[in-house]
């Protein structure tokens, strides 16, 4: 049921933008067209391989199939199939939430469906639903893995090479550093440390699971890992750049509070390099104290569910998870100005880690209150202000794309 109500309301508004829009998929417009996703460049070609190095194979398939649907054409047919399979995979990932919410942490119903609304109105569920790009797919193969690791922890069970193959070919194919988000659950196996023999299986697995990465990749390029190499450094060069946003305005307003939580939106003028002018649409900082309360408050839940659960294995992953980003993001300063865009890659941490404060806090009824009351609040907020913005968005799309 709950499936079914997440891929009617995603759909609705899928389908709207794709039948209505040309904003989904442009084949004049590669990238940018909407908060600098590159939505032609990933369907046509999977993206850049530095970053994306399996991803053409992925997409490859969605083409075809949209093709197949809309007759080889690149109508509003074809957007229409791109928005749904991305609809499909977003409302997979938040079931994959709700049963990590019920099955793993085992928390009451009304409390899981409270935590899962919240996550359905954060802005990459809403932006993802209907856009056609690795950070859809990712979102749904990290949420699958984490339930899946969570299980075999829970059952003190050993995640096979097989599984670690294809999770690094999954997840580490759409984007590549994500394929390091796939081994820390070996970290907490039963005694992986104390048991040499143990060690030397999970080197195993994870040599099995990178050497079938690493071959596939290099089969994409023709071998040419010398090309990959300058690349890369190309991509971080480019993308590391500071800018003129204060550092700690991009952090707040973007990669925490972007991915969540909407800002007021600024509109530039792009071109493709071919002649053909575009308006473009980008997230701009927080300009009120409400967002950043709002922030703030999440914030100081998701790290007080960590402290509170510090020596919970299964917490320790999902934490680790999200500071491969802030790594990357935050610290590397890689893609900071417009990490609005990466919350395929992490956001979902923040209600498991919402779900397992509550869980601490099961024998507590005054705290369990506060908690739920805090969560109501935040998601009676949440709704208001990125449906508001999401209006914001129509009128663009009204003015500039129809």
């Amino acid at each position: 049921m709950l499936f079914a109500i997440f891929l009617t309301a995603y759909g609705i508004l899928g389908t709207t933008i794709a039948l209505n829009y040309r904003i989904i998929f442009d084949d004049r417009i590669p990238w940018d067209a909407y908060f600098s996703f590159d939505n032609r460049a990933i369907v046509m070609t999977g993206g850049g391989f530095e970053r994306h190095p399996l991803s053409n194979y992925f997409f490859k398939w969605i083409r075809e199939f949209a093709y197949l649907i809309s007759g080889g054409k690149k109508d509003d047919t074809f957007r229409l199939v791109l928005a749904w399979c991305s609809n499909f995979a977003v409302s997979l990932s938040l079931i994959q939430i709700y049963k990590y919410l019920k099955n793993i942490i085992a928390l009451p119903k009304k409390i899981s469906l409270v935590i899962l609304l919240f996550f359905a109105f954060f802005t990459t569920n809403i932006l993802l639903s209907f856009t056609p790009e690795t950070y859809t797919y990712t979102l749904f193969f990290l949420v699958l893995f984490n339930y899946y690791a969570a299980l075999k922890l829970r059952k003190e069970e050993k995640i096979p090479a097989v599984a670690l193959a294809l999770a690094g070919i999954s997840i580490g194919g759409l984007t590549v550093t994500n394929i390091v988000k796939v081994y820390i659950p070996l970290l907490f196996e039963k005694n992986i440390f104390r048991n040499w023999k143990k060690l030397g299986n999970a080197v195993f697995r994870v040599s099995v699971s990178v050497a079938a990465f690493i071959l596939l990749f290099l089969y994409r390029i023709d071998f040419k890992y010398l090309n990959f190499l300058n690349k890369s450094e190309e991509q971080f060069d480019k993308f590391s750049k500071p800018k003129i946003t204060p550092l700690w305005d991009m952090i707040a307003s973007w990669f925490f509070g972007g991915n969540v939580l909407f800002s007021d939106f600024a509109i530039r003028d792009y071109h493709n390099k071919k002649g053909f002018f575009y308006k473009a649409l980008f997230m701009e900082v927080y300009h009120s104290w409400i967002p950043y309360v709002f922030v703030s408050v999440l914030l100081l839940l998701v790290f007080w569910s960590y402290f509170r659960n510090f020596k919970n294995k299964l917490v320790q992953v999902l934490m680790i998870s999200i500071f491969v980003d802030i790594i990357i993001h935050c610290v590397l300063k890689f893609g900071l100005h417009t990490s609005y865009i990466y919350g395929g890659h992490f956001v979902f941490v923040f209600p498991l880690m919402i779900g397992w404060l509550f869980y601490s806090y099961k024998n507590n009824p005054k705290i369990l209150s506060l908690l739920f009351s805090t969560v109501v609040i935040l998601l009676f907020y949440l709704a208001f202000n990125n449906i508001f913005r999401m209006q914001e968005f129509f009128l663009f799309l009204e003015k500039y794309y129809i």
